[in-house]
């Protein structure tokens, strides 16, 4: 293994492990960004529209309002409504306004965005095992935990900000 000093062409050692980690995560959910773009670009879409149409077939046949969408979301995503204007130009979902509150714009998806999932789950379904298949079940699971245990320490600490 290079290592990321190498990787990133660093010349002086990084200021604590705990940066070398950080930067490592970083790195790796880059490239593993990157690798899922490439799958999703085949069928048009990104992987944080695909992101959605996934949340939406979940909740199908109901539908989410923008914020329920926005917390379901892999990786936050500061403009929902433009990712969801774009969805709905390609016909991949339907909006429309709750009859109590019209404020309120559920989204659902569409004949059209079931198709185009069911047309890239063989594939999207494969790239985990493509991706992380050379690691051991024991290593997986201590990888999630781990991740699981610096995201619960993390959401503590966003949530005391507040």
């Amino acid at each position: 293994m290079a290592g990321l000093k190498l990787e990133i062409a660093q010349q002086r050692a990084f200021a604590s492990l705990e940066e070398e980690a950080l930067l490592n995560v970083l790195r790796t959910a880059d490239c593993l960004n990157r690798a899922f773009h490439l799958k999703t670009r085949d069928w048009g879409v990104t992987s944080t529209q695909y992101n959605v149409l996934r949340i939406l077939r979940g909740a199908h046949p109901g539908g989410l309002t923008c914020s329920a969408i926005g917390r379901r979301m892999i990786a936050a995503e500061p403009d929902i409504t433009r990712l969801l204007a774009r969805l709905k130009t390609r016909k991949l979902i339907r909006q429309r306004r709750d009859s109590d509150d019209r404020r309120v714009v559920w989204t659902e998806i569409s004949a059209a965005g079931l198709s185009l999932l069911e047309e890239m789950d063989p594939v999207i379904v494969r790239l985990p095992r493509e991706l992380l298949g050379h690691l051991k079940q024991a290593e997986l699971a201590e990888l999630i935990r781990l991740l699981e245990m610096i995201r619960e320490r993390n959401r503590e600490r966003h949530e005391e900000a507040r």
